[in-house]
């Protein structure tokens, strides 16, 4: 038996990460598994851009079998759900909890944690919170990769696509190249990367900035009276909705990505890809890039893996990292991270996806 109902709150602190992963989640447990479920958001605008049947100046609206609510500090109207999750420690309302102390039976709470690739994620994942004051208790939930965390989250129609057909090394068909990327992405390395790798390529990029940057590269190699050879074509291409993206990465060869929804989007689509990973002032964001690419290196050669973690460094900002170089060095290896991208995905299809997990979870709490 699974909950009946369902409350998700989110507050988008990356514009597109967070409620990238709070809508996917909203969809799945609605339209897979028939969950009634509520979507708290407190940005609207952010939440357009990849749903774009969503009317920013509503108080309350259905969208794709989700009813999506605006979220100031007013509760959510009605009894709290069966199911609540609280998505990346977003604190719910203080009335809210009340209502929830209230209830009989109290709802299953999850607090749902980043993804993280660290090897304590297995030992925190479903970790008992017993509130200070009310009688509730808040669990834990930490996405992870390996079978002792809470998984990925993975639709039922998720499967690994079937080989690339572009190369690098076929000398023919350019390299299709999509970037989505904070401000900070070193983007005309790329394109500065592809002229000494002599290697033809199409970039796409749905961010104005991304494009601007790489229009204006390519302005200052023509006042230098430089060419811009090999072909480099730069295409904007539209936002899409959420249930597009996949068929999106899936039509580029090397995936640059940013945000935990992308970063596992393109983990699907079985391509190389470098992930921007969210910055935090303390600099624990290094640790955590690192141990994800401790765990996707496994089964790589030294070289190409190194190759690939000198990009994921480079385009994270390492300091005194060559962009440019690295960028060159990673396509010299391309064929094979093609095929290591493969058997990642492979690996992890073998795994629970995440709602799953979260619903066995809430049999076993809710002694169902």
């Amino acid at each position: 038996m699974r909950p009946e109902s369902c409350d998700i709150f989110c507050r988008v602190v990356d514009n597109f990460g967070d409620i990238g992963v709070c809508w996917r989640l909203s969809r799945q447990l609605a339209n897979e598994y028939g969950v009634r479920t509520r979507l708290m958001v407190d940005d609207l605008a952010s939440f357009q851009r990849i749903a774009p049947t969503v009317v920013t100046g509503l108080a309350t609206q259905r969208v794709a079998g989700v009813e999506v609510l605006h979220w100031h500090d007013a509760v959510p109207a009605g009894s709290p759900a069966d199911l609540v999750i609280e998505a990346f420690a977003c604190e719910l309302p203080g009335a809210y909890q009340q209502a929830m102390a209230q209830r009989a039976p109290a709802p299953v709470w999850v607090n749902l944690e980043y993804l993280s690739a660290e090897p304590w994620v297995e030992s925190h994942h479903l970790l008992p919170s017993p509130h200070p004051r009310l009688p509730l208790t808040k669990h834990f939930f930490l996405p992870g990769f390996t079978p002792n965390t809470g998984g990925l989250i993975r639709e039922s129609n998720v499967a690994v696509p079937a080989e690339l057909t572009g190369s690098v090394t076929n000398g023919k068909t350019p390299l299709r190249v999509f970037i989505f990327g904070y401000e900070s992405a070193p983007v005309e390395a790329l394109a500065a990367g592809a002229v000494q790798a002599g290697v033809a390529m199409v970039f796409s990029t749905p961010l104005e900035a991304v494009l601007a940057k790489l229009q204006h590269w390519r302005a200052s190699q023509a006042k230098s009276g430089l060419k811009a050879a090999p072909m480099l074509e730069f295409i904007r291409c539209d936002f899409v909705p959420q249930e597009s993206f996949d068929a999106v990465l899936a039509a580029h060869d090397v995936l640059f990505v940013r945000g935990e929804d992308s970063f596992v989007r393109a983990q699907w689509a079985a391509r190389p890809f470098v992930w921007q990973i969210y910055p935090q002032e303390s600099g624990a964001h290094w640790q955590k890039l690192d141990a994800f690419l401790v765990r996707y290196c496994v089964g790589l050669d030294p070289v190409p893996a190194a190759a690939l973690r000198g990009l994921w460094l480079a385009w994270n900002g390492a300091p005194g990292a060559d962009t440019a170089a690295a960028w060159t060095e990673f396509l010299r290896w391309h064929p094979i991270l093609v095929t290591h991208a493969r058997n990642w995905a492979q690996r992890l299809m073998q795994m629970p996806d995440l709602v799953s997990n979260l619903l066995s979870f809430y049999r076993k709490i809710a002694k169902i």
